[in-house]
């Protein structure tokens, strides 16, 4: 369990990420649950793609949170003719040293904002796998690490618009979590008018955190505690996609962590030690469904795997804190960031 020490780092992890989430939304009106979920993937140690029709504030999303943050940014647009080399660097021959020495690609920032990363090849795309997973790049034998905290924030277009090529699962499953803006509501769109009319919220937005910050937090954040009952469950959800009539490819070991990950950093910015169903429950579809895909079958019936992934998440009985028997949850219903709304009065396991 947490220390005196550990409890008043998760005080200062609430503290730092509300004032993180209040710059963001400063320029992302009306999608708070979107910002807690970046803010998630962030003290999760993960990568977040965004992925929505063009004009919702995908990019605009991603240069908050990074502009937030007294960290180096670097951002990638991704285009057809894009090599891969251009992202991780490439060894050049010194003729005067009579050397090669290596120049680091734009992977080389704490906070990576990847364009329309569906835009480029897998090739290029595949240029990111190391990185992502690893948090190194490799060059002609040689390794170089990645600073810390290291985070990519990817958007990208639905793979049915022109130019786009779909993203390979190795590629999918190195992300913790898929979140979708949508469109705003017509207060939130009225209010954007205001803002954003005359120049851009971003010109005046100003760090409230350093990346030394961030390191801090996510290290409070690996101190949070999990019950056996909550890693069981965690478990079961993740092993129910890969027997699941309607999925040819269910989630991945590597989901599971990530499932854990993201509950833990969502206990902490809920101010609590310890982790809940709750925030296993809360997370299931923004960190899984992305990585799942339906059979032929099931595409035709027109189930997505959000569904799947809700009707699963109905089915597996939730732990109790007092070992009885386990009630399902209730039915959840789709749309929020987090992929529906929390079971109300679990208690601490």
């Amino acid at each position: 369990m947490t220390t005196y020490d550990d409890r008043a780092s998760l005080t200062d992890l609430t503290t730092t990420a509300e004032r993180v989430r209040r710059s963001v939304e400063s320029v992302i009106e009306g999608k708070p649950e979107v910002v807690r979920l970046s803010l998630t993937v962030l003290l999760a140690e993960g990568h977040l793609l965004i992925e929505d029709v063009p004009g919702v504030g995908k990019t605009m999303l991603a240069k908050a949170l990074a502009r937030s943050i007294d960290c180096s940014v670097r951002r990638i647009q991704f285009t057809p003719d894009l090599l891969p080399s251009d992202i991780t660097g490439v060894s050049i021959f010194d003729q005067q040293r009579r050397e090669f020495e290596f120049k680091p690609g734009a992977i080389f920032a704490q906070i990576v904002i990847g364009d329309e990363i569906n835009r480029a090849s897998p090739k290029t795309q595949s240029a990111l796998l190391e990185s992502m997973e690893e948090r190194q790049v490799t060059i002609d034998g040689h390794s170089y690490e990645l600073p810390d905290p290291f985070m990519v924030v990817a958007t990208q277009n639905p793979v049915e618009m022109e130019g786009t090529y779909p993203l390979p699962e190795a590629q999918r499953d190195r992300f913790m979590a898929r979140v979708s803006i949508g469109y705003p509501s017509p207060e939130a769109e009225l209010q954007m008018l205001d803002v954003h009319g005359g120049v851009s919220p971003l010109d005046d937005l100003q760090p409230v955190a350093h990346a030394h910050d961030i390191v801090k937090l996510i290290e409070a954040v690996r101190t949070v505690h999990v019950a056996d009952a909550v890693r069981r469950y965690a478990v079961q959800l993740v092993g129910a996609t890969r027997s699941h009539p309607d999925l040819r490819l269910g989630a991945s070991p590597r989901a599971t962590l990530h499932l854990l990950r993201a509950a833990k950093a969502t206990a902490a910015l809920s101010s609590r030690d310890y982790c809940l169903p709750d925030d296993v429950q809360a997370l299931a579809v923004a960190v899984l469904a992305h990585r799942l895909l339906p059979t032929a079958q099931a595409q035709l019936n027109r189930r997505t795997a959000e569904q799947v992934v809700l009707e699963i998440l109905q089915q597996t009985p939730v732990p109790t804190a007092a070992g009885g028997a386990a009630v399902p949850m209730p039915q959840h219903e789709p749309g929020g960031a987090y992929g529906g709304r929390q079971q109300p009065g679990a208690r601490r396991l």
